[in-house]
């Protein structure tokens, strides 16, 4: 099993909306990715809590697939591909780590 976690930090306004926006959109979009991309074995998105330290990184991803094969199936796949460069456009950093259990 390969859990796959990321975290986005966002510009405070991109692409014509609100840092806020812009995350509600993120993780709608990418928990939708569950019914579009089968190797996702499970999706869970967070948006950072608006009491949380403002250091805190805006969203965190977790995501688990079968191997890394069907990892990158994943990250290879149109539809993931489309919401990655929606991310590209609002956020300011990312970091990731990818570990087998």
């Amino acid at each position: 099993m390969i859990k796959h976690i990321v975290f986005f930090e966002l510009a405070e306004r991109a692409e014509g909306k609100s840092k806020v926006e812009n995350a509600e959109k993120i993780k709608s979009e990418l928990e939708n990715l569950r019914n579009l991309i089968p190797e996702i074995k499970k999706i869970e998105v967070g948006i950072n809590c608006p009491n949380a330290p403002k250091t805190n990184f805006d969203i965190a991803l977790y995501s688990e697939f079968e191997s890394f094969e069907t990892l990158d199936t994943y990250q290879e796949h149109p539809e993931h591909k489309k919401v990655a460069a929606y991310i590209g456009k609002v956020r300011i950093s990312r970091a990731a780590v990818d570990y087998e259990i």
